[in-house]
């Protein structure tokens, strides 16, 4: 690939302070994948008795280590577990050849590690339809584990980076039942943003102990408002991941009735989520999109979807241009019911629309003032039921096409 992309001017601005995840370690190493003179593999080691859940992208296309993850997720914990990811090469689109190089991956850090085969998870991420160069990674396993950390976990984080501009990170830690649990995680995404099941790749790890089962369900349920409300340019990828794992060190048990994790939880997914929109790429412009008074919540996400996924609405948002004709317009072509004569709109506080018509009190000059902030609220209310949703996304700039057709160079 080109030069380093300019940091997004979205970005947060530091790496955050993340809590230690007893049981879990980590190590990123250069293994010259792709990418020269930098880290591009992350090996995450996890302590017996680590609980594992994920959810996967439903692309029909999805690459080789998607579907290898898919099959080993609810392998029993007692022998422990490893994650590796790589950047650069997606091994999707790649035949029997994908298969091989997974195999010889999960192989290589199962024998180091000494762990069944079926307790590795491997990731991959980057071009599609390339053979991944896997003798790479595998010559680099001995030197990951001899780096392994729990100190590490930013280092893992900059290593998964493709067109990410900033490395995403975000952690919390919560008392239950009076003592402590830690939450840490790290993301990579920016573009091919339109998540079917989780998004990108994402690794979530804590110290509470939990069955698997009640990670699983959490992570599902909490995926739904958090990862899959975003989109940066509507293409869902081939190897979209989430992993969540739960170390048991911290002796704390979580339940399904843990509220107080399960929202802590919530929000290092949603943390991550937003950072992978404000790494949108060539975004200048963050944007929440909230819909209300549809017929029902998933009516009310389609019209917001729709909304967030129209280049018109997104180019307008880049251009600070206020034109909430491009709002009425993908409403009106979503699928979803929708009725002119009762719809409002909304930027930010100021009304723009109502009853089918522009607002007897708005002003341009309002709308456009809107427009200039770095972060835009764009609110719809359908005036039919109870329905509602809220989704993110970015705007739509030149930077978008330059680093998109510039990708595989």
């Amino acid at each position: 690939m080109g030069n380093a992309p300019t940091v997004s001017p979205l970005a947060p601005e530091s790496f955050p302070d993340l809590p230690l995840i007893n049981g879990a370690r980590f190590a990123a190493v250069e293994a010259g994948v792709r990418y020269k003179g930098r880290k591009d593999v992350t090996l995450v080691a996890l302590d017996p008795g680590s609980v594992v859940a994920g959810v996967f992208t439903k692309s029909a296309t999805r690459s080789a280590a998607v579907l290898d993850c898919q099959e080993k997720i609810g392998t029993p914990s007692d022998s422990g577990a490893a994650i590796i990811v790589n950047s650069g090469n997606a091994n999707a689109f790649t035949g029997k050849n994908g298969k091989e190089s997974v195999n010889a991956i999960a192989n290589a850090v199962a024998e180091t590690l000494n762990l069944p085969s079926d307790r590795v998870f491997t990731s991959s991420t980057g071009v599609i339809g390339e053979s991944l160069p896997h003798d790479r990674i595998c010559a680099k396993i001995e030197e990951a584990v001899g780096a392994l950390s729990e100190t590490h976990l930013p280092d893992a984080a900059h290593a998964i980076m493709t067109t990410d501009t900033f490395a995403k990170g975000a952690g919390a830690t919560v008392s239950v039942d009076g003592q402590q649990i830690h939450i840490a995680g790290i993301a990579k995404g920016s573009g091919m943003i339109a998540p079917d099941m989780a998004t990108m790749l994402v690794y979530i790890f804590t110290d509470a102990r939990m069955e698997r089962e009640v990670l699983q369900q959490m992570v599902t349920a909490l995926n739904k408002k958090t990862f899959n409300c975003i989109t940066v340019d509507s293409d869902t990828s081939t190897s979209d991941t989430l992993l969540v794992a739960a170390t048991g060190a911290s002796g704390v048990q979580v339940t399904d009735k843990s509220v107080g994790f399960m929202e802590a939880l919530r929000s290092v997914m949603l943390d991550l989520a937003h950072q992978v929109v404000r790494d949108g790429e060539g975004a200048t412009k963050f944007v929440e999109i909230s819909v209300s008074g549809a017929s029902s919540d998933a009516d009310a996400k389609t019209h917001a979807m729709a909304i967030a996924n129209s280049p018109l609405v997104k180019t307008a948002i880049a251009g600070e241009d206020p034109n909430w004709g491009r709002v009425v317009m993908a409403i009106g072509k979503s699928g979803a019911p929708a009725d002119r004569d009762l719809l409002s709109i909304w930027f930010g506080e100021t009304l723009v629309a109502e009853k089918g018509w522009v607002s007897d009190t708005y002003r341009e000059e309002d709308g456009a003032a809107h427009m200039k902030n770095d972060k835009i609220e764009i609110r719809v209310d359908l005036g039919l039921g109870g329905g509602t949703a809220t989704v993110w996304t970015c705007d739509l700039t030149h930077g978008y096409i330059s680093i998109n057709a510039d990708y595989r160079s």
